[in-house]
């Protein structure tokens, strides 16, 4: 699942970045309104984590141009400023979520994780497809009630395409999804995933669809 984490403060900001991804998220991080404004025009992410107090463009001026640009991303703030009448303000602005500093790092990643869920439709937390379980939050998969061990990209490969049956997702997407900015990534690291997929989980399923991408079929 691929994150933008907008947040100014250098210290906070490496610290997100670093336990976000230690759960499991891939994560760009911007350190101004104006330059996730720019990253949203040409980029895919599944949730937006978003300060208020940005320089160039405020966070709150940030998510009004998105929201009246059509971008559905869910966001959720992340702000010292816990007045009642500022969260009103932001969640009437369009935001899905918010969250005061300080706060817990699990709780961040469980109501991220709550956002995402609700934005594809989905109620229950883990993704069942015939005989796999995977579970977001303990970051666990199952075959046959048996776990499956899964490197990181592997798991977010499989959520994703878990997350949208029937749906083919193309290449970048794929890509977008696993991979930031500042990683290098090999020409064919995505066959590479979807070949371990395909052999630790006998994941016929897992469909290519020639010059597109790949798909997960419907049970």
């Amino acid at each position: 699942m691929r994150i933008l984490l907008v947040e100014d403060d250098e210290l906070l900001g490496d610290g997100l970045k670093t336990g976000l991804t230690q759960n499991g998220f891939t994560v760009d991080w911007l350190k101004d309104g104006e330059s996730a404004k720019r990253a949203l025009r040409s980029e895919a992410f599944e949730c937006i984590v978003l300060d208020l107090g940005l320089p160039k463009l405020s966070g709150l001026g940030l998510l009004q141009q998105i929201r009246t640009g059509g971008n559905t991303t869910p966001v959720l703030i992340l702000t010292a400023r816990e007045t009642v009448e500022d969260r009103v303000k932001g969640l009437d602005s369009g935001a899905d979520d918010y969250l005061t500093k300080p706060f817990d790092l699990e709780e961040l990643t469980a109501r991220i994780r709550a956002l995402t869920r609700r934005s594809v439709g989905r109620a229950d937390a883990s993704l069942r497809y015939r005989n796999i379980v995977l579970d977001p939050a303990a970051h666990t998969v199952t075959l046959d009630g048996e776990f499956v061990t899964l490197p990181r990209r592997e798991f977010a490969l499989l959520q994703k395409l878990l997350e949208s049956p029937g749906q083919v997702l193309s290449r970048v997407q794929l890509m977008q999804s696993l991979y930031g900015w500042e990683e290098d990534v090999d020409s064919n690291a995505l066959e590479v995933h979807i070949h371990n997929l395909r052999k630790k989980l006998d994941a016929s399923f897992i469909r290519t669809i020639r010059g597109v991408g790949y798909m997960t079929e419907k049970e």
